[in-house]
């Protein structure tokens, strides 16, 4: 059952401070690889940047990529062997809105992500926007697909100008495990999104904080490594399907008008959400979307 605890992680009050703090930390750590000017970029050596990015009394991030527009790093959870992965990137070309919106539209999602097999919405919360939604994607062969069922929320804060996606992995009744998907138990992310000014003028940062267990029998590198080359593909298609989303050629739900804008406060929406999705899966209120 998702219980009240699992309706706190992912609401607005729980989240905003931590995000805006880490949003925050990140962005006075990007410029310690700019100059003056976008193009003006620099890479430090392995120990200053090991030190810059991780916060005081917490274990170190190692860098796994650096990229002119984005910087993937990792480092192991411990008691297992895991990692949680960070990526802190910025894109001058399209709006807050639009990338937010794309990230939300599972609908679209399926046009432009080649690897997605299923990808549904199970359940939604009207009252807090949250929702439980049914992914299937492909793994790099020999691996079999993963399927995931995760419960996301959203959020749009004016106060501390940033846009918060957060997701958790849970159970639903609707949607028992398939012989045929490997199902992933374990997944948390968190997508917080900065705009340099504001949400609908292009140019934002954006930070993605994310973990989760594929359940493989390959070592850790060996999943490190897939996580590492397949992140650089992903982010490129996901870039391109802002900017059709900004030149119109696609039509993607606005999930920002589709909810209350929190005022900084980061409490929780009174007001329903109108759903513009087909209304096949389920709807609920507040008491009642309790699963996992």
């Amino acid at each position: 059952m998702l219980c009240c605890v699992e309706l706190l992680y992912i609401s607005g009050s729980s989240f905003s401070p931590r995000s805006a703090q880490e949003m925050k930390h990140m962005e006075t750590i990007s410029s310690l690889f700019h100059g003056n000017t976008p193009d003006d970029y620099q890479r430090l050596d392995s120990k200053t940047e090991r030190e810059a990015v991780s916060s005081s009394g917490e274990q170190p991030w190692e860098m796994v990529m650096d990229k002119k527009h984005f910087k993937l790093w990792r480092r192991p959870i411990e008691g297992t062997h895991l990692y949680q992965y960070r990526v802190f990137g910025t894109y001058t070309d399209v709006t807050p809105r639009q990338f937010f919106n794309v990230q939300l539209d599972t609908e679209y999602r399926k046009k432009w992500d080649s690897l997605v097999i299923k990808l549904d919405v199970i359940e939604r919360d009207l009252a807090t926007g949250s929702e439980v939604i049914h992914w299937v994607t492909h793994f790099p062969y020999p691996m079999y697909s993963r399927d995931y069922v995760y419960v996301r929320r959203y959020s749009v804060d004016k106060e501390n100008n940033m846009m918060v996606l957060v997701s958790r992995a849970v159970e639903h009744p609707s949607v028992p495990e398939d012989p045929e998907y490997v199902r992933v138990r374990t997944y948390e992310s968190q997508m917080v999104i900065r705009p340099h000014k504001t949400f609908d003028e292009n140019g934002f940062d954006y930070l993605l904080t994310y973990s989760d267990n594929p359940q493989t029998v390959f070592p850790r590198y060996c999943v490190s490594w897939m996580v590492s080359s397949g992140m650089p593909d992903f982010l490129e298609k996901l870039h391109t399907a802002a900017l059709k989303a900004k030149k119109m050629e696609i039509e993607v739900r606005d999930y920002m008008s589709a909810k209350p804008i929190e005022s900084g406060g980061g409490g929780e929406g009174k007001a329903s959400v109108a759903s513009a999705e087909p209304k096949s899966e389920g709807t609920r209120g507040p008491a009642q979307l309790e699963y996992a």
